[in-house]
């Protein structure tokens, strides 16, 4: 919802296009940054807590712009600092809730692949949900009282999160730990051992560097490739139509991750899951007609669906209790990144190429990204 109706708002008040896309673009970079330190705080004072906090303070941060537009304070440099505000908090909330799945799943005796499916499929369902409730509120009651929607739907998950009666495995390990007697690190060492931890483990290092770079194609896929070919054609229900067909594909593949884990081996979700996204999108890649890019994008997100859950099971598989909540947020750091960068170099590709070469050489070094990773050692100690 935010991400819709943040320009929106700034183009109202402004006017200005630049003016929007500074103010996105400033408000995505916190998070790049925030996030290997939510993933520290997540584990230092534990996943329930830091989930609840940052969605309260994400909250405040959103209620502040009907509140300054009451009072007459709304400008460009409010907005953008409220943005910046709200970014910042973000990533612990999501990073805590991802480190939460596997105390609910052991408190509920519920299977873990399971829970990583349907968690990543309502995720993506609310991607697909948002932007819809964000552009009827903005049709109905404004741009500027429609931050009251996500400022309820922070507040509605933080008190989901405090009703949950479960344990930390995280806060377990560290006092485990303390008992122990094993000595505290520097604070530098804690913050930076997420780095540690997947850079050691070879087979995190290779599966978080493939989905670095099909983040890298798939966001630019919807934001700058897809609108760029449609706008040229002046058909925006074909572009709308096609972005559809990919969330609901991811969605269908996020839901279906569990039923799939229980019948298949990770290495076979992980190459089916690459390939498929590579095939995907080579077939859009090609322009064809739009019906076939419709189906092509469905393709597209059904093979991007199981992805997520899958790196979150092997997180939560091979990581210590204590240290996966840097883990997940080095992760998110790298994946809030790596498509602003996909989005700019596109951008930059197509008015120097022209796009059907750029939207080639996108699906060409997925390609590669997908063989090398798929047949790399290390892929197969994924179902160790």
């Amino acid at each position: 919802m935010i991400w819709l109706a943040l320009p929106w708002l700034v183009l109202q008040y402004t006017g200005s296009v630049a003016a929007a896309g500074l103010t996105v673009a400033v408000s995505s970079a916190p998070g790049a940054l925030a996030a290997p330190l939510a993933g520290w705080a997540v584990d230092r004072f534990g996943r329930r807590v830091v989930s609840i906090f940052a969605d309260l303070l994400s909250a405040i941060s959103v209620i502040g712009i009907p509140i300054a537009a009451t009072v007459g304070q709304l400008s460009l440099g409010v907005i953008i600092g409220l943005a910046v505000l709200g970014a910042v908090f973000d990533p612990a909330g999501y990073t805590g809730r991802k480190a939460l799945i596997v105390d609910v799943a052991r408190e509920a005796r519920y299977d873990t692949d399971k829970l990583n499916g349907i968690h990543e499929g309502v995720f993506a369902l609310g991607f697909a949900l948002g932007p819809l409730i964000a552009a009827g509120a903005i049709a109905t009651i404004g741009p500027v009282n429609t931050f009251w929607l996500p400022a309820v739907a922070f507040v509605l998950a933080a008190a989901l999160i405090a009703g949950l009666r479960v344990s930390d495995a995280g806060q377990q390990a560290r006092a485990d730990a303390a008992k122990a007697g094993e000595a505290p690190s520097s604070f530098w060492s804690t913050v930076t051992i997420g780095i540690t931890v997947v850079w050691r483990d070879r087979l995190l290092r290779a599966m978080t560097l493939a989905l670095l770079v099909l983040s890298a194609v798939y966001l630019p896929t919807e934001t700058v490739i897809l609108p760029a070919y449609f706008e040229d054609m002046n058909n925006p229900w074909a572009l709308g139509a096609v972005l559809a067909a990919m969330s609901a594909g991811g969605i269908l593949g996020g839901f279906t991750y569990g039923w799939i884990a229980s019948r298949w081996r990770r290495i076979v979700i992980a190459r089916v899951g690459l390939f498929g996204v590579t095939i995907a999108v080579f077939l859009m890649a090609l322009l064809p007609p739009t019906l076939f890019l419709i189906a092509a994008g469905f393709a597209l997100g059904l093979f991007w669906g199981p992805m997520m859950p899958l790196i979150n099971t092997l997180v939560q598989r091979r990581v210590a209790p204590d240290a996966q909540g840097r883990v997940f947020g080095l992760q998110l750091s790298l994946f809030y990144a790596a498509p602003p960068l996909g989005m700019l170099l596109s951008g930059i590709a197509i008015e120097s190429v022209g796009l059907p070469i750029t939207y080639l050489v996108v699906a060409a070094a997925l390609a590669v990204t997908s063989i090398g990773v798929s047949f790399a050692p290390p892929i197969y100690a994924i179902d160790d």
